[in-house]
């Protein structure tokens, strides 16, 4: 879940934490792997949080979303132009749609986040060009995730990334720390100066969660519900979402249950 920040500390986790944050990112992404089947056309956004909040549930979590800054809902999902805290509701999925869905689990008082995209049967190549990118910049932001690198390092290689290709980042939302709460320092931005914020340090853990746009970068909230945020020009928005922990060596993506990524052996 997108969010800017309003905390005044980093806090760098212990082993005791970061185990209990991994186990909890784990059930989020083995929520996000569940629900994949139940994305097809016909089956409503509503439907498929029923199904994401009953598996949290029967697996010991706890929604972090539902009730969050009055927040209705179990899960954020966004369809099409649609850049984040899309409320899910009657909308029923259409062929050639692509979906992100935004899961936060808290399991034994520890916080994972993690959001990934979705197609809804066969879409367009401009579609999945956008995914693919969208993907990558994430990947080239946890590339940075090394004992003192500055922070926006992060934010700097993911937009350069996105615009090479004719898209635009996101601004106005952007990743967070996480674990001990739901929204912690660091904000971290996904546009950014390079060789800019604090130097990354072990035991650190945030989200990374670039939302990137087949057009203009700016959004616009829906008045009614006061959280959809839509593309200013009504084009297409795709995201994935990562929660890392920062080692001595390689980034530890907690929520990573596919092995693309390489599990340290040190964290201190």
């Amino acid at each position: 879940m997108a969010f800017r920040d309003t905390g005044s500390k980093i806090i760098i986790k212990s082993l005791e934490q970061i185990e209990g944050i991994r186990a909890s990112s784990k059930l989020a992404a083995q929520t996000l792997e569940m629900i994949e089947s139940y994305v097809k056309p016909g089956v409503s956004t509503e439907f498929l949080n029923s199904i994401c909040a009953q598996f949290m549930k029967d697996n010991g979590a706890v929604p972090a979303t539902l009730g969050y800054n009055g927040y209705p809902k179990e899960t954020c999902i966004s369809v099409n132009d649609v850049i984040c805290h899309g409320i899910p509701g009657k909308y029923e999925l259409r062929e050639g749609d692509i979906v992100n869905i935004d899961v936060t689990t808290i399991l034994n008082g520890y916080f994972g986040d993690t959001s990934k995209m979705y197609t809804v049967g066969s879409i367009t190549e401009h579609a999945q060009k956008l995914i693919k990118v969208a993907k990558e910049c994430l990947n080239l932001g946890i590339e940075q995730c090394k004992e003192g690198n500055p922070l926006n390092n992060i934010g700097y290689f993911i937009n350069k990334h996105a615009t090479a290709h004719g898209y635009s980042t996101v601004y106005e939302f952007c990743g967070h720390g996480v674990g001990i709460k739901f929204h912690e320092e660091p904000e971290v931005c996904h546009i950014a100066e390079k060789g800019t914020g604090p130097l990354l340090k072990p035991g650190m853990i945030f989200t990374i969660e670039p939302m990137i746009n087949a057009g203009k970068a700016r959004s616009k909230v829906d008045k009614k519900d006061g959280w959809t945020a839509r593309t200013i020009d009504g084009k297409l928005s795709a995201q994935f979402e990562h929660t890392i922990c920062i080692t001595k060596g390689e980034p530890y993506v907690l929520t990573d249950i596919y092995n693309e990524f390489p599990i340290p052996t040190e964290i201190f």
